[in-house]
C-alpha cells in the first residue's frame, strides 16, 4: 500500500504494544490440551481475523494439528466476544481468541476466568501500527510523530486507557507477514 508503520498504541493496563492469541476450553471439560480438543467442536472468529484464526490456525498447524482435518468441526462466529460466550454456554468445546479480549470480558464480570483455560498461546502480535505514506516529507513526518508522542490518557476501546504511541517500523509485522505465508495467504487481498 507504499505505506510504513511509524508508531504503535501502548495501554496503561498491558504496557506493551503486543498481544497474544490463545484458545480457550472450558475448565470442567477435561479438554486441557489441544490434542484433546481432536474430534471436538472449535471456533474460530472470522477467516480474514489475525488472532481469531491466522495465528492460531498456523500454530496448530506448526504443532503437527491440522484445524481442517482434527476438529469435528470449525464454526466462524464473527467475534471474539461470541466465541467466549460460545465455549462458555457449551456450544463449542474450544475457540480462539485474543487474549486482551478475554481479559477484559474477565474484569467486566461476562464470564469468570476460574471456568476457562488457556490451552495454547501465539507468539506476541504486534498491535495495529499508526501508518504514513512512504513518500511524506520528512519535515511533516516529524511533525507528525511529535504531535503522537504528546498523546496519553485517552480511553482507547475496550484496552483501557493510552499510555502513549512506542515508535515501530514495519519489520516488526514480518511475524505477520510470515504467518500469513505459512498459511498461503495473499495479504494484498486481505481486509
Amino acid at each position: 500500500a507504499n505505506a510504513e508503520a511509524f508508531a504503535v498504541a501502548v495501554t496503561k493496563k498491558t504496557g506493551k504494544s503486543a498481544y497474544h492469541s490463545v484458545v480457550i476450553t472450558r475448565k470442567d471439560s477435561g479438554l486441557d490440551s489441544v490434542a484433546r480438543l481432536q474430534r471436538k467442536t472449535f471456533a474460530f472468529v472470522d477467516p480474514t481475523s489475525t488472532s481469531g484464526h491466522l495465528f492460531p490456525k498456523a500454530g496448530l498447524l506448526a504443532d503437527g494439528f491440522d484445524p481442517d482435518k482434527h476438529f469435528s468441526r470449525v464454526i466462524f462466529s464473527g467475534s471474539h466476544d461470541a466465541n467466549i460466550m460460545a465455549v462458555a454456554n457449551g456450544k463449542v468445546d474450544g475457540a480462539a481468541v485474543a487474549d486482551r479480549i478475554f481479559e477484559s470480558a474477565v474484569a467486566k464480570g461476562v464470564v469468570k476466568a476460574e471456568d476457562f483455560q488457556v490451552i495454547w498461546r501465539s507468539q506476541p502480535i504486534p498491535e495495529s501500527p499508526m501508518v504514513w505514506r512512504k513518500s511524506l516529507d520528512a519535515a511533516t513526518k516529524q511533525k507528525v510523530a511529535a504531535a503522537l508522542a504528546e498523546i496519553k490518557d485517552l480511553p482507547w476501546g475496550d484496552q483501557g486507557v493510552l499510555n502513549g504511541f512506542a515508535p515501530t517500523t514495519d519489520k516488526a509485522y514480518d511475524v505477520v507477514r510470515q504467518t500469513a505465508k505459512a498459511l498461503s495467504l495473499d495479504l494484498g487481498k486481505m481486509k
